[in-house]
């Protein structure tokens, strides 16, 4: 009897809920912290980056209309998938080179802070939110609201970096298109297989593989982009992208001073928020 061959598989972008090939057709290879080949992965073009935003929009008024409460319950749920395939995480990591003490530690890390994020869905608005005192005869309330279609260059952190820049977007009610590491992207793939699982709507979550000098400028230009995150952008590629932006006034969070691995904070929830004022008159 022959020896096996081993089923290489080729990871595919992750957009509007669905697993598209690259509409180039391009591949790349990803190898371990050795050089040994492990799969192939899709390389994203400007094309999908297009594709990505249009159904990041899409999806965006209806995972916006949600109540707290539900979108807090449905990061809860992504958690719960992600501790399912605790055992397959932990291997992805350490091909990336970490030993496998720091591989569950950092999987265990990712699992906690979308509890985290979740807990936050439906307080963010009290927290937040305010009564004003005003001299006259009226009500005057502020209420945080979402920017939108949020852009964001995942840090090479694998799995922690990249829960630590989704989560804290899409549970206000921001929608999200991700460039994810581009020398690990297989652990972001896994995930996107995890949030396709899970009960999180379609166009909510888009993920891309690829060159993040190739698709970081289009993400940036893109004018139904509402809102930019550069946490994985290095600098001379964050100053392109910031450049980018300013073209359609977009709100850039570039937190070069963030520890996102030690603390996940509640400012990357207020950076991606809008206030609405409302005026309303007393005994009306």
């Amino acid at each position: 009897m022959s020896e096996r061959l081993s089923v290489r598989k080729t990871y595919k972008l992750f957009i509007g809920g669905a697993f598209p090939r690259s509409e180039s057709g391009r591949t790349f290879a990803v190898n371990d912290a050795k050089g040994r080949f492990v799969a192939n992965a899709a390389r994203a073009s400007r094309k999908d980056v297009r594709d990505a935003v249009v159904a990041a929009r899409k999806a965006q008024s209806g995972w916006a209309g949600r109540t707290g409460y539900n979108r807090g319950q449905i990061l809860y749920r992504v958690a719960e998938m992600l501790e399912g395939r605790h055992g397959q995480f932990v291997e992805e990591l350490r091909a990336t080179g970490l030993g496998k003490t720091a591989a569950a530690e950092q999987v265990e890390a990712a699992i906690d802070r979308w509890v985290w994020y979740a807990g936050w869905a439906d307080k963010v608005a009290q927290v937040t939110g305010s009564a004003n005192p005003v001299s006259g005869p009226f009500f005057n309330f502020s209420t945080p609201e979402p920017t939108g279609v949020v852009g964001v260059i995942a840090p090479d952190s694998p799995l922690l970096g990249l829960v630590s820049v989704i989560a804290p977007v899409i549970v206000t009610g921001n929608t999200v298109v991700v460039v994810a590491s581009e020398s690990a992207p297989l652990p972001a793939i896994t995930l996107a297989e995890v949030l396709a699982t899970s009960d999180l709507p379609g166009g909510v979550v888009n993920l891309l593989t690829g060159h993040r000098a190739e698709l970081a400028p289009w993400l940036a230009s893109h004018q139904d982009v509402n809102a930019l995150d550069l946490t994985g952008a290095p600098t001379d590629l964050a100053t392109d992208c910031e450049r980018a932006a300013a073209d359609t006034l977009k709100r850039v969070h570039h937190p070069a001073t963030d520890d996102w691995n030690t603390d996940p904070g509640t400012g990357r929830i207020t950076a991606f928020l809008e206030t609405k004022t409302v005026w309303h008159p007393v005994g009306i």
